[in-house]
């Protein structure tokens, strides 16, 4: 299993951002036939060491034969045509979401191991993590006292922890939580373990991950700083963008009946892998995972995670904060409460 490189999501990591001593190297003009041979060759081969479906594997690298054969591939001129085409021939037949091809002018950084990142890559990543705050892109207190948190991404754990630590403080005297995930395409499933650990008291199982090889990875809640919200109402955003690990999210509080999903349809991609290194300007993610629920016993590929409330993306904020204050309201006990929830409630929802 690969430790810095395992993701849910196709994060722009060395593509993004300029490595060291790279500069310069560019593949410009028609690709070489000697190129895409050397293509076609290493995703044939890493596709069948490293796929977790193993029969779809094969049956890859049987059709990509046929289709070189045929001169299918011969016509295609720039590295971008070259990749969107072995996608879409890829997901015809294994009907992935996280498969993919890649390309870049930029030589691609060396590895010694195809399954672990380079030196550069790996402070590339990081670099780029913390960039993103760890993939916190905003923590409020909204009107009626309601916690607001916009995860961009669940970068790696080593990344995502502070930050985290830093939201979850500020939001916990707030009387319930809308974190949105309406932007966020996905990343490190022990980050989304981590965001998840702060909803519970008691040790609880989030979601399991089958690798090839390897068996299953099971994610239980963990020990967080600070205090935990196990009793917080809590609504979770969604779009037709939020992919992958976000998916996992809010597949996984959906599943435990811990939050009210609001939004729309997801993405639909549950099976995580990394990227590897084809040759000096293609890269493939290939899937080396399977995620499973261990209550549905399912997973959201191909599907996506379907919302509890059904409203479009841009509505869905809006929407959640009415639907909580409502409820706040409806149990609120003490007058003051009933009070301030009910201002907030009135200049929130429109005029009659």
């Amino acid at each position: 299993m690969r430790n810095t490189t395992f993701r849910y999501a196709i994060a722009p990591v060395f593509l993004a951002v300029a490595l060291p001593g790279l500069a310069g190297f560019r593949n410009e003009g028609a690709l070489s036939p000697e190129l895409k041979k050397s293509t076609l060759d290493s995703l044939s081969k890493d596709m069948k060491s490293f796929y977790f479906f193993q029969d779809l594997a094969a049956k890859v690298d049987d059709d990509l034969a046929a289709r070189e054969s045929k001169g299918e591939y011969d016509s295609i001129q720039t590295g971008d045509d070259m990749a969107k085409k072995l996608t879409e021939d890829m997901r015809a037949i294994c009907h992935d979401a996280h498969l993919h091809v890649g390309y870049s002018e930029e030589l691609l950084p060396v590895r010694k191991d195809n399954e672990q990142p380079s030196a550069d890559e790996i402070k590339a990543m990081h670099r780029e993590d913390q960039l993103l705050n760890g993939g916190f892109e905003s923590v409020q207190r909204l009107p009626g006292n309601i916690g607001y948190v916009e995860v961009r991404g669940f970068m790696q754990k080593e990344d995502f922890v502070k930050p985290a630590q830093a939201a979850m403080a500020f939001l916990q005297n707030t009387d319930a939580l809308i974190i949105d995930l309406r932007r966020n395409g996905g990343g490190d499933p022990e980050s989304v373990q981590y965001l998840c650990s702060y909803l519970f008291n008691d040790k609880v199982h989030l979601n399991d991950i089958s690798f090839r090889g390897q068996g299953k990875k099971e994610f239980w809640t963990v020990k967080v700083t600070g205090q935990k919200m196990p009793d917080k109402l809590v609504y979770v955003l969604t779009s037709k963008r939020t992919g992958s690990g976000a998916e996992e999210c809010a597949y996984d509080l959906q599943s435990l009946h811990r939050a009210t999903i609001v939004g729309e349809s997801t993405w639909g991609g549950a099976n995580p892998g990394g990227r590897v290194r084809l040759n000096d300007h293609f890269y493939a993610f290939i899937p080396e995972g399977q995620a499973m629920n261990p209550y549905t016993h399912k997973n959201w590929e191909g599907t996506g995670v379907q919302p509890d409330v059904a409203v479009a993306a841009p509505d869905a904020l809006k929407v959640a904060q009415l639907s909580a204050l409502k409820e706040l309201l409806a149990k609120a006990a003490e007058q003051d409460d009933k009070d301030r929830f009910g201002r907030a409630l009135k200049d929130l929802e429109p005029a009659p």
